[in-house]
């Protein structure tokens, strides 16, 4: 299985719009990131977890060429802003599986509510297909099953994804003890490291790295990421050594 990582910024990017942060500035590309995404594939079969309103150029950047599915963590525009940008999938492969909670879902049809008109649709609009995800009911993708992790951000219920032994966990800030039994023998487990303070809805890094040496995978990649984490390789040196900080356009293999 492949793993490739689509964006691994916070919601505003990096770097953020008008700002004069240094990280903001830096020519290392490593540094320059959109917001949070990954493309997983194996075999024939291609999905992708939340959508955000970089999309289009992730999906140009990495040449995904087919999208059997999209699953959501949650309804944050960073998340799931680029669903319109489905349409070229659409196209050549027809209505596109959408994963998500019930609350999610709802969301998604108030705020895109055109791909669900079904009186007088657009000819050109997107295709979605829905399917709910519950709590401690996993689902099956292509010929895998993917096994819900529910988590908190701040007050809000995120879901986390584990497909065999890879986990991908964002938006974190609280874990209950059930769902962390779900987690245990990963080989790669992906998990956002916000920046170096703490922050009400979101993991910092020290936390992350509490979170990381409680379930002892075998790697872990930090994933949306603030400028204000600071520098991808000063922070990097600082890590470690089975931990990594996820970048734009990286890609492995499990």
């Amino acid at each position: 299985m492949k793993v490739y990582f689509l964006g691994t910024g916070t919601s505003q990017g990096i770097p953020i719009i008008g700002s004069d942060h240094e990280v903001c500035k830096s020519t290392e590309p490593k540094d320059k990131r959109l917001r949070v995404s990954v493309w997983i594939s194996w075999n024939d079969y291609s999905y992708v977890i939340d959508c955000g309103p970089d999309f289009r150029q992730q999906m140009l950047a990495s040449n995904c060429k087919k999208v059997d599915g999209i699953l959501f963590t949650h309804e944050h525009a960073d998340h799931t802003a680029g669903l319109d940008d489905i349409r070229p999938f659409n196209f050549k492969q027809g209505a596109i599986p959408i994963y998500a909670h019930k609350r999610v879902l709802t969301n998604i049809e108030k705020r895109f509510d055109y791909i669900f008109e079904t009186v007088n649709r657009y000819p050109g609009a997107p295709s979605v297909e829905k399917h709910e995800i519950k709590n401690n009911t996993p689902i099956s993708i292509g010929n895998k099953i993917a096994v819900p992790i529910n988590v908190m951000h701040g007050d809000l219920q995120v879901f986390g994804f584990r497909i065999d032994d890879f986990a991908y966990l964002t938006d974190v800030k609280t874990v209950e003890e059930v769902e962390i039994s779900k987690l245990k023998n990963l080989k790669v487990l992906v998990v956002n490291a916000l920046r170096i303070e703490p922050h009400k809805t979101h993991f910092n890094l020290q936390e992350a790295l509490d979170f990381i040496a409680l379930l002892k995978p075998e790697k872990a990649y930090l994933t949306h990421i603030s400028h204000m984490l600071g520098f991808h390789e000063v922070v990097q040196k600082q890590l470690p050594s089975n931990v990594f900080l996820a970048y734009d356009n990286l890609e492995i293999t499990i």
